[in-house]
């Protein structure tokens, strides 16, 4: 019996004892895997997976494929030229076993690429820094106003800082800011202006 698998983005006929070489995958030499995406199993077709179908796997080894050579020539420019070689990394596969039904509760290691387990790894720690930056975008910049206090922080160039030190003077409301003689006040600088707003809003 055979069957045809779908892995690194290629399609595969396979037959129990077949020798494989696939896109890499995240596994180690000697461990058993299972592919999940079967196209067809025998005489059945998939629409487009079989359901419960797999194809078990025995690794042997992660190899490189042969040497390729990219030659680039561009014309007319003299000296224009480059070549690239490259190795793809793959995964060498004893398969062991075809399953027509049953794949899903045989617990055997589903196979993973290697650069979908790597964008997964890095997904689980943006993951677990979301929380935590979205909790500190929504922190409030200043603590809500007392009871019988106004918020002096509508007051062009008062801050929550200034507004605390105020609140730490005993400003805590816009008509007794609006009473502070700025000259003799050296509790905390208040500035002039500041206090003109006060007198509009304490209105």
């Amino acid at each position: 019996m055979f069957a045809v698998l779908k892995t690194g983005g290629k399609q595969y006929k396979v037959q129990s004892g077949d020798v494989l070489r696939v896109e890499k995958l995240a596994v180690a030499a000697g461990e058993t895997i299972q592919f999940n995406e079967i196209l067809m199993v025998g005489s059945t077709v998939g629409a487009p997976l079989v359901e419960g179908a797999g194809v078990q796997a025995e690794v042997i080894d992660q190899i490189k494929g042969e040497k390729l050579i990219n030659f680039v020539k561009r014309r007319r420019k003299h000296s224009s030229k480059r070549t690239k070689g490259h190795r793809q990394q793959l995964t060498l596969l004893r398969i062991t076993d075809i399953l027509e039904t049953g794949a899903d509760a045989t617990g055997v290691k589903a196979a993973v690429g290697a650069s979908l387990a790597r964008k997964e790894a890095h997904g689980k720690g943006a993951g677990a820094a979301a929380p935590k930056a979205a909790a500190k975008q929504s922190a409030p910049k200043a603590a809500p106003a007392a009871a019988g206090s106004d918020d002096l922080t509508a007051i062009t160039g008062v801050g929550p800082a200034a507004a605390k030190k105020l609140a730490d003077a005993g400003i805590t409301t816009f008509a007794a800011l609006a009473a502070v003689d700025v000259d003799t006040f050296d509790a905390v600088k208040v500035k002039a202006d500041w206090v003109d707003q006060a007198k509009a809003l304490a209105k």
